[in-house]
């Protein structure tokens, strides 16, 4: 067929799942790090590995012909720098907003609530009950209201909390106002619980720096579902290792945090290692996003959350 192209998978199980492809697309395994059956050359479309290494995804510039790039992540940093003007790019969205958002608000509660401590005196067999704030009358500002800020605004509604959302721009949508991301810094003061779900771009690098920080209220609460970089790192660490905020976070900057990062030794620091859309709904979800997609590469077409089109 002259619109025969050659789509390469990470894994022999993603590809299995998926089932069979379209006639005019041809199946190849390659997860970016070992050499696939088939010359690189002759691959069109590349699957992206979950949560591949930024050194991996290097070697995508050794398939010459790639014209169209599948992540399994929403975020997408970077990879526009690194195909160019020479591929197509579309995302998971969608896929891992359950479960970041149920990630989101759950740091927030587990930090509120204090279950950190609780889990430190199990280990010792204490018994130690006190008063934490917990999340009800907390006022939370949610910086973010795409898809995954969408469902983490659902899964709030029901804690009875004062909500502040701020996107790219003011405006009023179906459920109120959404502020400007620019007031941000003027409304820090009113913030009790800070939940972050922006893209890391050059305007949202570092959004959450010293001055911010500063501007929170004592014994606020950084929740970052985001991107590390999207927090001032440094800065993160003067404000909580002097015990004046508290952070949960699923997401830092590096990453992997190293072993002897001042963080892991902040008992009000909650940490998990950029786990949030890795639940069982992720592989399902992912193939079913997938055999959608096929259908469109068949047929020419970009298929759905295309974030970056050639312009050539």
């Amino acid at each position: 067929m002259s619109n025969q192209r050659t789509v390469s998978f990470p894994t022999q199980e993603l590809l299995d799942a998926v089932g069979p492809l379209p006639e005019n697309l041809t199946p190849v395994i390659w997860d970016l790090v070992n050499e696939p059956v088939t010359d690189l050359a002759q691959i069109d479309i590349t699957i992206f590995p979950y949560m591949a290494s930024p050194h991996s995804l290097r070697n995508i510039n050794q398939a010459p012909n790639v014209t169209h790039v599948q992540t399994q992540t929403t975020g997408f940093d970077g990879l526009v720098d690194l195909v160019g003007d020479r591929a197509n790019i579309t995302t998971a969205a969608g896929v891992h907003a359950a479960a970041t958002a149920e990630m989101a608000v759950g740091l927030a509660i587990a930090s509120l609530r204090g279950f950190p401590q609780a889990v430190r005196d199990q280990a010792e067999g204490k018994w130690n009950p006190m008063q934490w704030r917990g999340l009800a009358d907390r006022t939370v500002g949610l910086v973010g209201v795409g898809g995954i800020g969408e469902e983490i605004h659902k899964r709030l509604a029901p804690f009875e909390i004062n909500l502040m959302r701020f996107g790219s721009r003011a405006r009023t949508d179906e459920h109120g106002e959404v502020l400007d991301i620019d007031q941000l810094a003027q409304r820090a003061s009113e913030i009790e619980v800070l939940i972050l779900i922006v893209p890391l771009n050059d305007s949202t690098h570092h959004l959450v720096d010293a001055s911010l920080l500063a501007k929170l209220p004592d014994g606020a609460l950084i929740v970052n579902v985001a991107r590390g970089p999207v927090v001032d790192t440094d800065a993160l660490v003067a404000e909580v290792a002097s015990g004046r905020l508290s952070v949960a976070s699923d997401v830092f900057d590096p990453e992997p945090l190293p072993a002897d990062h001042p963080l892991w030794k902040c008992p009000n620091a909650l940490i998990l290692p950029h786990n949030g859309g890795n639940t069982a709904a992720f592989f399902p979800r992912m193939v079913k996003l997938l055999k959608g997609q096929l259908k469109a590469w068949s047929a020419g077409e970009l298929g759905e959350n295309a974030v970056h089109q050639i312009t050539r």
